[in-house]
């Protein structure tokens, strides 16, 4: 009773929010409105859909926009509106997609997303129904089966049949229905564990076994299915890190304080913060669990000294000098919640990582700035008062925040970089991992930034097709581009692409016995190129405005 209660108080409240126009239902009336509304929804869905009334129910209740929706389309009347209502229905048919995503726990303002295309009733697409009413009548709570289809959808893709198996399978590893639920919620792959239970699931579940009961050997929980899905959260942040490790798991059972003291979010930054060191992720895991005082450490707000903190860490001061000379742009200062990104941006990232892991974890903590002036830049702070005082000073500072976690610290050379790169912070982050993810290390890629900054101003998709062609047509590697870092500065299809493939007709037809570098061929002026192309033969640049030239040969760097 309270549970309905709090649904009228809900959908009520949400009332409020709509603009006069539209208050049809005077306040006293609302919750008989909203129970009317309800009660025709549960009928339509049983007696138009033949769902069972307790899936009907469920839709109803627990979709308190989608009934505020629907009963502003009436003008409201006591007496009328319960038969105004049924009408309205009969002619003016439902989204009922709609209706059922809101009922399981999907927010109303997500909902859209999730609707199938050009499909509005259960009969054209019955498979997330029947899968849903198929894990309700296992025991899982309605309204919270939006949490599985967010995270798994392909769980509402198998037959009821298949997965009443599945769960009554592991069931068989010796948990019992509420504690089945809550894992399966908080691990929503654990349903997708095909013909006899996947080997990975039943091995998890396994796992998982022997940690809850050594968990719980104090009793440290409650035996309900919000209680095992707090904690199998928690323990989905080590599983989706090292699933396979077994001293990560033997640990996890030692580190109880872990799991009741920390939240999942609280677990989730830490690991991700350790994750930007950009080692294996199961190293990621085990430097928590092998050191879990680590998690009280203040990562994100201290401000560091880049030098004082690689000499704390032990380098030598021959070391820090050289990383000076070739890393220029990481001296100065800057935050501790950059750390990994600074480290990773002078390929030390592993060394200190293994000292981290070998009981070095300290030093994270111990480090201090050892006077107020330290390692201060004044042409940095300089540039940081002209940002503060131009019409764009948020979007600058964004921009240089950017730049910081990449590595670059607050020195002029950074604020120099800084003029010529243009972009919101999201799309200077965007167009860095691209670089990234096609195999460019993380200190190269900085290394590039400093020697053409303007390769941050190109579009991904244009990235990704230049440095598809440097390794296909030109047959070249990405080590070119730290001899030639403006070759991604240049158009593909209007510079690279024309000249490259003029060269090589060149070769090919026996005109030019000397070979161009990339640089050569794309980096020479237009004038230039035209002239070298006429040392070669007199006849020569006419094939070259006549079959290869495009009308518009450009460098894009701005």
């Amino acid at each position: 009773m309270f549970m309905v209660r709090l649904k009228f108080a809900l959908i009520s409240r949400n009332f409020g929010t709509v603009t006069e126009k539209h208050r049809r239902v005077p306040s006293k009336y609302r919750s008989l409105a909203i129970g009317k509304a309800q009660e025709a929804i549960t009928d339509y869905l049983t007696t138009t859909r033949s769902l069972s009334y307790t899936h009907a129910e469920h839709i109803a209740t627990n979709a308190s926009v989608s009934i505020r929706n629907l009963i502003l389309k009436l003008d409201f009347s006591v007496p009328t509106f319960s038969k105004s209502l049924r009408k309205y229905l009969s002619y003016h048919p439902i989204n009922e997609f709609e209706f059922f995503f809101e009922s399981i726990g999907i927010d109303y303002s997500e909902v859209s997303e999730y609707l199938p295309d050009k499909k509005f009733f259960f009969s054209e697409d019955h498979n997330v129904l029947d899968a849903a009413c198929a894990l309700s009548g296992f025991g899982f709570p309605w309204n919270k089966l939006g949490k599985l289809y967010k995270e798994e959808k392909l769980v509402f893709k198998v037959t009821p049949e298949e997965i009443k198996s599945r769960l009554l399978k592991l069931k068989g590893v010796g948990f019992d229905t509420v504690a089945v639920i809550g894992i399966c919620l908080a691990i929503p792959r654990t349903l997708l564990g095909s013909g006899e239970l996947g080997a990975e699931t039943r091995c998890l579940f396994v796992k998982l076994k022997r940690f809850f009961e050594e968990f719980n050997s104090d009793h440290l929980y409650e035996e309900n299915v919000d209680s095992w899905y707090v904690v199998s959260r928690k323990v989905k942040v080590f599983y989706d890190l090292g699933c396979g490790n077994e001293e990560m798991w033997e640990l996890m059972g030692r580190n109880k304080s872990l799991f009741m003291e920390y939240s999942e979010e609280a677990l989730l930054k830490k690991a991700e913060y350790f994750g930007r060191f950009g080692v294996k992720k199961e190293d990621t895991a085990l430097l928590i669990l092998r050191n879990p005082a680590i998690m009280d450490f203040e990562l994100e707000k201290p401000v560091i000294s880049v030098t004082g903190m690689l000499k704390h860490f032990g380098l030598s001061q021959d070391e820090v000098d050289a990383v000076a000379q070739k890393y220029p742009y990481v001296l100065g200062r800057n935050k501790m919640k950059n750390l990994p990104h600074v480290l990773r941006a002078v390929d030390l990232h592993e060394r200190i990582f293994d000292r981290l892991m070998n009981g070095k974890h300290h030093l994270l903590e111990s480090y201090s700035l050892m006077d107020p002036d330290e390692d201060l830049d004044r042409e940095y702070q300089q540039g940081l008062e002209e940002i503060q005082h131009s019409r764009t000073t948020a979007h600058n500072i964004q921009k240089l925040d950017f730049l910081h976690k990449i590595g670059f610290g607050e020195n002029g050379m950074t604020m120099k970089i800084l003029q010529h790169v243009h972009g919101t912070a999201v799309e200077l982050h965007d167009r860095f991992q691209i670089i990234l993810n096609n195999g460019v290390e993380f200190s190269k890629i900085c290394l590039l930034i400093r020697s053409a900054p303007k390769v941050l101003n190109q579009k991904p998709h244009s990235i990704q097709d230049k440095l598809r062609f440097l390794r296909g047509e030109m047959g070249g590697s990405l080590e070119y581009l730290e001899i030639f870092p403006a070759y991604l500065c240049f158009d593909l299809e209007n510079r690279i692409n024309p000249r490259f493939r003029f060269h090589k007709w060149l070769t090919e037809k026996g005109l030019s016995e000397k070979s161009y570098s990339v640089a050569s061929i794309v980096a020479t002026s237009e004038k230039a190129f035209i002239a070298r192309l006429f040392r070669i033969h007199p006849a020569v640049p006419k094939h070259w405005f006549e079959r290869f030239s495009h009308s518009k040969t450009r460098y894009t760097a701005s």
